[in-house]
């Protein structure tokens, strides 16, 4: 991957705002497990805690990025990503499980598991729209840390009040699936014949997605 490239601008946007629409609501996280702890030991929790997430969601994603090279592999995580998008719209994410720790270290541990479990939808978005770039996904990585650690309430108050953050999220993510999908080995000489059909199958799975979660959530909304 060249740098700064338009396609190392592409990729790097879709990571940012993948980063803030996911990797938001995970931080939220942090602050529940450190809530019980003594005030003078709740900065080490969520620094150690911090690094220890974004440690276990670095060997994930590389990982994941490594696994994504399997042929067949592109198009079940593509597929996924169609579904987290599709979840993101209509799902919300509930934090009432996570338990906050009243010792240093059992918070420290309650912040990792949380976040490999909850952070597994970032992995795998992060991974697909890296396209392959280890580069990229450290960059990605660097880019998340300030979102996890000081960023999540400004994110969801900015989510709450412009809901439309959550379909350009949902849009990325779906953007990203498409290009995992038309970039399987199996249908890559296709997609690469026949470039307009490459992009319209994409568009259509983005604006399926975004048509489908809206109906969803009008759905749910009469009755």
């Amino acid at each position: 991957m060249e740098l700064f490239t338009p396609d190392f601008w592409t990729i790097l946007l879709s990571i940012i705002i993948i980063d803030l629409v996911l990797a938001g609501d995970n931080a939220i996280v942090i602050g529940l497990a450190a809530r019980n702890v003594p005030k003078e030991h709740q900065k080490k929790v969520i620094i150690w805690g911090t690094a220890g997430a974004i440690i276990v969601r670095a060997i994930g994603t590389l990982l994941v990025v490594w696994l994504l090279k399997i042929p067949g592999l592109l198009l079940i995580g593509g597929l996924l990503l169609i579904w987290i998008a599709f979840k993101l719209l209509t799902q919300k994410k509930s934090h009432d499980n996570v338990k906050s720790g009243t010792s240093l270290w059992s918070a420290i541990q309650t912040i990792i598991i949380a976040d490999a479990v909850m952070g597994l939808d970032n992995v795998l978005a992060i991974a697909g729209a890296s396209h392959g770039s280890f580069l990229m996904v450290v960059i990605g990585l660097m880019i998340s840390v300030p979102f996890i650690v000081w960023g999540s309430t400004i994110i969801l108050k900015f989510i709450e009040r412009y809901p439309v953050i959550i379909y350009i999220g949902s849009g990325v993510l779906a953007f990203t699936a498409g290009k995992m999908i038309t970039d399987e080995t199996w249908f890559k000489a296709f997609f690469e014949e026949n470039v307009w059909i490459k992009w319209a199958f994409i568009t259509v799975i983005v604006i399926g997605v975004i048509i489908a979660g809206r109906m969803k959530n009008r759905g749910k909304l009469a009755t």
